[in-house]
């Protein structure tokens, strides 16, 4: 009898457990600099890490200029997470940094030669969340 107890009181402690924060905690580029790197971390449908592999403190956590996605708890956030997942992790990004924004760098970034937030676009992704100032685009 004890067993449902132990094992309903762990489940609800983990759901109610905050999230982990993301594990990009490289130094922030200044604006105008320019700077490249693996994407190594997805955190949302517009945020992301990027840096060399097994080096959390040297990733740099990025929210994209040219793109708004909904957030996680939003109405399409979670298929914007994977949307950005599949089109980036694991790829190099040439950005080019602008603002800070909390503890990360708004930036443009390039895949390939193509802008990450078109490449978004292209690939069915519907803006829909805060645009880094936390006003809603419309």
């Amino acid at each position: 009898m004890r067993f449902p107890l132990i094992l309903t009181a762990l489940v609800a402690s983990a759901w109610a457990s905050p999230a982990l924060a993301d594990p990009c905690e490289g130094a922030l580029p200044s604006a105008g600099m320019t700077f490249s790197g693996v994407v190594r971390y997805v955190g949302d449908g517009d945020g992301l890490c990027v840096g060399p592999a097994g080096r959390p403190d040297r990733w740099i956590e990025i929210r994209l200029a040219d793109f708004y996605a909904p957030e996680l708890n939003e109405p399409g956030g979670i298929a914007a997470k994977r949307r950005l997942e599949r089109l980036a992790m694991g790829k190099v990004l040439s950005c080019h940094a602008g603002r800070r924004s909390y503890d990360r760098v708004v930036a443009t970034c390039m895949l390939a030669g193509r802008p990450l937030g078109s490449l978004l676009r292209a690939a069915g992704g519907v803006e829909g969340g805060r645009d880094g100032r936390g006003e809603r685009y419309a």
